[in-house]
């Protein structure tokens, strides 16, 4: 068993661009807008590692800061804004939003040029069509991608169950693997005896938000698991009194798993890092490059 190293690849990575960035003298000179709204303690911690990201590899940072209150026009004029602003090469908001507010309105306003999370209809509808290559992929599921092919673990042909059907991580997910030849299998909260589906992945990719849902039996011997879940369970021994899972459960299934993603240290570095991926192919992108 293999344990795939989200962290290591992402510092590979990030320094990778850090030196592209230096050697080119654009240190400062690409710009990412991140517009959080409300106060959510994860988006919080979210945002400040993007935040920090950028600052390690030279790539300037903009939080825009609206209260839960916020309306559709509210934040869709700070997008305007953003998007009429030359020093903002990408623009993101951090999702989850606040329920009264209209998430396909306001992702839809966010210039497609700029959209390095992917989830604009252009992007995501040029993911979804055949000889088609979208500007931007989602930070998440092109994450794992990369991870797959740093391990050179095959796709094409292979099995692929994706569990979740989320516009952010299982739908683009599976039209990735679809693209690399794949049969893919996509799962969801109806699927019925949903075990019969995960034991025949040669690689199963878990994102729903509910600890250890995949138990050891639900796992083919000498499958690849991919982790995107993350979740909070009280732990009175940890410091903080908390410690964070995944979807699987890990602790049983590494023990049929060829390779699998912990968490943390996984699949979070490597949206990161595909996040600062994205804005500097925007850079580049809009400036010609």
């Amino acid at each position: 068993m293999t344990i795939i190293d989200g962290k290591k690849i992402s510092e590979k990575k990030l320094k990778g661009i850090e030196d592209e960035i230096k050697k080119r003298n654009w240190v400062g000179k690409i710009g990412l807008a991140v517009i959080i709204i409300g106060g959510r303690k994860d988006s919080t911690v979210y945002v400040r590692k993007k935040m920090e990201a950028c600052e390690k590899v030279g790539i300037k940072s903009y939080k825009i800061e609206l209260k839960t209150t916020a309306t559709n026009d509210m934040v869709c004029r700070e997008i305007e804004k953003l998007n009429n602003d030359d020093k903002v090469h990408g623009i993101l908001i951090q999702l989850p939003i606040p329920r009264h507010l209209n998430e396909e309105k306001i992702l839809r306003k966010i210039n497609f040029l700029k959209d390095v999370d992917g989830f604009h209809a252009n992007n995501m509808g040029y993911l979804a069509m055949e000889r088609r290559e979208p500007l931007f992929i989602p930070c998440t599921p092109l994450g794992c991608f990369e991870m797959l092919k740093e391990y050179n673990i095959e796709i094409e042909g292979k099995e692929v169950v994706v569990i979740g059907k989320s516009n952010i991580v299982g739908l683009p997910m599976s039209l990735i693997m679809m693209k690399e030849m794949a049969t893919v299998t996509v799962c969801h909260i109806k699927t019925k005896n949903i075990e019969e589906h995960t034991r025949r992945a040669d690689i199963l990719i878990v994102g729903v938000g509910k600890a250890h849902l995949v138990k050891k039996d639900w796992v083919k011997e000498g499958a690849v698991v991919i982790d995107i879940g993350i979740n909070v369970l009280k732990d009175e021994t940890r410091k903080r009194g908390y410690r964070l899972v995944g979807d699987v459960d890990y602790e049983n299934v590494k023990s049929v798993a060829s390779y699998i993603t912990p968490v943390p240290g996984g699949v979070g570095p490597m949206t990161v890092c595909m996040l600062i991926k994205n804005t500097l192919k925007s850079y580049k992108n809009l400036n010609g490059y």
